[in-house]
C-alpha cells in the first residue's frame, strides 16, 4: 500500500531563502521530473523476455519495431503521453504473462511522490487517473454490493464499465454515462418496474410520479413530504443529464469528462441506495 504523500513546504521557503511556487495540483503528462524514474521503471520491469515484451508494446502501440537493435530501446527512449502508453501497456503485457504486481509498488510511488495525474489500478494491469482513495473505496464497495445483490441484476458490470471509462487511462465519456445509466437502470428495476422488462430510467421516473405512495426511503420524511422524492430527483438528473442520448435536427453534443464522472458518481450513489434496500415499494 502506497502512503499519499502531504505537500511539505520546501526548506528554503522555510527560511526565507526563496517564494513558495504553487505546484501541488496533479500533472497532466509527464513532466522533465518523471521522465527518467518512469523510463528506468519499464527498463527495469521488461523483465527477463526483454525482446519478447518490448516487441509487443511496439506492436500494440504501433511503434516500429527496429531490425537492427533491441525493442528495448524504443520503448525506453520515448518521452510525453508516449511514455504513459508503454507503461500502461507494459503492466498489461505483464500482467497478462503471470505479473503478479509490480515490485514494492515501486511504479505506484513514483506516481503519487512526482505528483501525477495518475495511478496504478487495483488490478495492477493499467494506469487511471488518480482520486481521493475514500471516493475510489466507496465506488469499489458499491460494485461489490452490487456483486452480491439478489435483485440488481447486471448493475456491478455495467457500474465497473463506467468507472474504467471515466478513469481509465484512455477515457470515454459518452460510454462512461451511457453505462453508469444502465447500473442505475438494472439497480432500481426489480424495485420500481419489476413487470416491465424494457424499463428504463425515464419509464420508472414515470411510475414514480405516478404513484409515489407505493415507494418509501429508509429517510426519515416530514409529513406531507414524498419520501421518494431525493431518489426521483437524483435518477431524474442522472437521465436528463445524458446530452448525446438521441440524435436530433440540433447538433448532438457529447457528453464532457467532467459530466460523465459526475454521472458515474450519482450512479454509484443510486446503485447504493437499491442495492442496501434504502428503496423500498410498499
Amino acid at each position: 500500500m502506497v502512503v499519499t504523500s502531504t505537500r511539505r513546504t520546501r526548506f528554503s521557503v522555510q527560511v526565507g531563502l526563496a517564494q513558495d511556487v504553487d505546484d501541488d495540483a496533479p500533472y497532466d503528462g509527464v513532466p522533465d521530473h518523471l521522465v527518467e524514474p518512469l523510463q528506468s521503471w519499464v527498463r527495469e520491469n521488461v523483465g527477463t523476455s526483454v525482446n519478447e515484451f518490448s516487441r509487443a508494446i511496439c506492436l500494440r502501440l504501433r511503434m516500429p519495431v527496429p531490425a537492427r537493435s533491441t525493442p528495448l530501446q524504443e520503448v525506453t527512449s520515448v518521452r510525453g503521453t508516449a511514455l504513459l502508453d508503454v507503461v500502461d501497456t507494459l503492466l498489461a503485457v505483464r500482467t497478462e504473462n503471470g505479473w503478479l504486481g509490480d515490485p514494492g509498488n515501486q511504479l505506484a510511488r513514483i506516481l503519487n511522490d512526482g505528483g501525477s495525474a495518475y495511478r496504478v489500478n487495483d488490478a495492477h494491469d493499467a494506469l487511471e487517473v488518480a482520486i481521493h482513495p475514500a471516493v475510489r473505496e466507496a465506488a469499489k464497495q458499491t460494485i461489490g454490493d452490487a456483486v452480491h445483490a439478489s435483485n440488481t441484476g447486471s448493475a456491478a458490470d455495467h457500474l465497473a464499465t463506467a468507472w474504467k471509462a471515466a478513469y481509465g487511462r484512455l477515457p470515454d465519456p459518452g460510454r462512461a454515462y451511457s453505462e453508469a445509466i444502465k447500473a442505475a437502470e438494472a439497480a432500481a428495476h426489480d424495485t420500481i418496474e419489476p413487470r416491465n422488462a424494457k424499463a428504463t430510467l425515464g419509464s420508472m421516473l414515470r411510475v414514480i410520479r405516478n404513484s409515489p405512495p407505493e415507494f418509501d426511503t429508509a429517510l426519515s420524511t416530514p409529513a406531507g413530504r414524498d419520501p421518494i422524492a431525493l431518489i426521483e430527483v437524483m435518477m431524474r438528473a442522472l437521465w436528463e443529464g445524458q446530452t448525446s442520448r438521441h440524435g436530433a435536427r440540433t447538433t448532438t453534443v457529447p457528453e464532457t469528462l467532467e459530466a460523465a464522472r459526475a454521472g458515474v458518481h450519482l450512479a454509484a450513489t443510486i446503485v447504493q441506495w437499491f442495492t442496501s434496500g434504502l428503496v423500498t415499494r410498499k
